[in-house]
């Protein structure tokens, strides 16, 4: 993670003390982000991807139950209000970079969608220079706590208040 993190980036840190909180978490940051947005989720598995993603679907108000991709690489949730569609990809199983996701044309998508990449570091960042990547690790407190970290990069995230997400 420390690579991520350079002079230009906006970084926060949120600690999440159950998956409700992660989904919670998720619907307030829905509130921050717009088509074209490129969203990284780095953690282990059973870290919270996925429940932070489903939060982002309720708060985008999307279509469709907001699940892991794993097996079926991307699906694409329709807004229901009129927003950005949300596109939500599982790289697990994609051990190359971009070019071996280039089928999934994340780069005709991201333009008019929210774009969410699990296990997406070191793959798609060349999507945008403009991302936000979320780090979340297993705190040291008990079995749900975790601790987010957000870095944002590029000029669409300078000045972010992402702290703000965490209250």
């Amino acid at each position: 993670m420390d690579q991520q993190l350079n002079s230009s980036a906006v970084t926060a840190r949120i600690t999440v003390k159950s998956a409700d909180r992660m989904q919670e978490l998720g619907r307030a940051l829905a509130g921050l982000l717009r088509a074209g947005d490129l969203v990284l989720l780095t953690g282990e598995l059973g870290a919270g991807k996925t429940t932070l993603t489903r939060g982002l679907g309720e708060g985008l108000q999307v279509r469709g139950a907001v699940t892991s991709p794993t097996f079926v690489i991307a699906r694409v949730h329709p807004s229901l209000a009129g927003g950005p569609p949300l596109v939500h990809v599982d790289a697990y199983r994609l051990p190359g970079g971009l070019d071996e996701m280039e089928d999934l044309d994340l780069d005709l998508a991201l333009p008019e969608s929210v774009v969410v990449v699990e296990w997406g570091e070191g793959k798609v960042e060349e999507l945008s220079e403009d991302r936000l990547h979320l780090f979340i690790e297993r705190g040291g407190e008990g079995d749900d706590v975790r601790e987010v970290t957000l870095v944002g990069t590029g000029a669409r995230w300078a000045g972010a208040d992402l702290a703000a997400l965490g209250a």
